[in-house]
């Protein structure tokens, strides 16, 4: 009977001190993080909130400069190629608008030496420069489309580039068995771990 006591009396004594402990784990406060210390993993470098801004106002500044500072060197003749474009068909419409519109005035001063004299009647001279004028208008609009999405690509892909792509994040086909009927249900499941 004493040995029973003795050991019934060390299993409380062990229960009490398990729980005194468990108790003593949770209520410890953990220190908090800095602010600005950054997170890091093996393979990463530190976040940085600027970079995508400051990525946005290079290329803001001289297009292809936010690219050269992501390192994406080869969207920088990209960038060229179609802000050349749309400043080539501007120039292309401008010079047909101007020679048509020459004409028109010269046809309303009673000239007949013009260009197309014979060939283009005046009503026809009237739809042309409007034609023109619709082509560098969007021409304008092209230019500066592009020059607008070289921005944006600039301040997507700094964002990106510091996007967290490593084994925590998961994304694994799952197969379960219904207990019930004993056939499988098929799934993804995304895996967080943290």
């Amino acid at each position: 009977m004493k040995i029973k006591t003795l050991i019934l009396t060390g299993a409380l004594l062990l229960c009490i001190s398990g729980i005194c402990t468990a108790q003593e784990d949770s209520l410890a406060v953990a220190p908090k993080r800095a602010l600005d210390s950054p997170v890091l993993n093996e393979d990463s470098e530190p976040y940085n909130p600027l970079a995508p801004a400051k990525a946005a106002f290079f290329s803001a500044i001289l297009p292809g400069l936010g690219q050269a500072y992501n390192g994406q060197y080869w969207k920088i003749p990209i960038a060229y190629a179609g802000l050349g474009i749309g400043v080539y068909f501007y120039i292309d419409n401008d010079e047909k608008y101007n020679r048509y519109r020459d004409a028109y005035k010269s046809r309303l001063a009673g000239r007949e030496d013009d260009e197309f004299f014979g060939s283009i009647s005046t009503s026809r001279l009237i739809d042309a420069q409007e034609l023109f004028q619709r082509n560098k208008e969007i021409s304008i609009l092209v230019t500066v489309g592009i020059y607008i999405l070289n921005i944006v690509d600039a301040n997507v892909t700094a964002h990106l580039q510091q996007f967290n792509v490593n084994e925590d994040l998961s994304l694994k086909p799952k197969m379960n068995y219904d207990v019930l009927t004993g056939k499988p249900n098929y799934g993804l499941s995304l895996n967080f771990n943290f």
